[in-house]
Formats: C-alpha cells, structure tokens, sequence
C-alpha cells in the first residue's frame, strides 16, 4: 500500500461552495498564515522566514511562496540582480488578511496560548476583533452575521 508523505502534493479542495472552504484552499495550508503574520511586519527575505519560522523545510517555504505569489498575495521584489536575490511583501489582497492573522491571535491567546494578548500598540490594553455593517454604521452582534449567496446586482438573497 502507498502511503503519502506530509509533504507530498496532495490537492486540496474541499468542493463547496462556501467562502470559508474556498479560502482555506488559498490560505489553509501549514505554515501560510505564519508567513502572512511575518509579512505583516514588512518585507520579509527567504532566509528571515527560515530564522522565524523554526522547522519550516526550505523546500515547503519555496512551495509556499510560489502558491502566495500564484494567488496574489505576495509580490517578489528583487533587490539584487548579482547574485539574484529577492524579497516578499503583501499585496493588498494578502494585506486584507491582517483582519484573520487578528482574529486567530485574538482567539489564540484567550484559548491555546494565553501568555500573550492582542494589543493596541499605543496604549497597550486589549483590542477585540468585531463585526461592523457599513450600512447600519455600527457593531453588530455575531449571532446576528450570517453567509448568504450574493445576487448578480450585488445584494444579498433574502432568506428562506
């Protein structure tokens, strides 16, 4: 019987149509996030996500940059033509995903790793991640959200 390794391409589709199913297909992958978190900080060269990123084979790190410059979520930029030397940086499709990096460090540290919090750097107290309806201009409660199919003019579906 063959079995495959962890680091063996295996695609990964989940086949539905769901928003959070189809990111995890972009961003769902071991390590990806992490890199979007060191990102988040600016650019970021090969060699420093090897030094943070303690374990990362350099094989699955070049696999999973090529996957975040495929979808757009980083941009190399070559800062050395001799040797070829370059650098990442988000795009603002990958910057866009600063809102999950939060939300997963918010989770994290009340639930798996509580020696650290998500802060407002200025002040240095505890900061919540919420949901905001443009419309209303104001903070809605989280039973209240809910994943609707969108119409072609853009409104969500009623409900059934």
């Amino acid at each position: 019987m063959l079995s495959l390794g962890y680091t063996e391409a295996v695609p990964k589709r989940y086949g539905q149509a769901c928003p959070v199913a189809k990111s995890l297909e972009v961003v769902g992958d071991r390590w990806t996030l992490l890199l979007i978190r060191d990102l988040l900080r600016g650019p970021r060269r090969f060699q420093d996500f090897l030094e943070s990123l303690a374990g990362i084979p350099p094989n699955i790190l070049s696999d999973r940059l090529k996957l975040m410059e495929e979808h757009a979520l980083v941009a190399r930029r070559f800062y050395s033509e001799h040797p070829p030397r370059a650098e990442y940086v988000l795009t603002d499709k990958g910057r866009e995903l600063r809102m999950v990096v939060g939300a997963l460090a918010a989770w994290g540290s009340r639930h798996v790793h509580r020696q650290t919090a998500l802060v407002h750097a200025e002040c240095g107290h505890p900061v919540e991640v919420e949901y905001v309806c443009r419309r209303c201009a104001g903070r809605v409660g989280g039973t209240t959200v809910e994943l609707r199919r969108m119409s072609k003019s853009g409104r969500a579906a009623k409900r059934r």
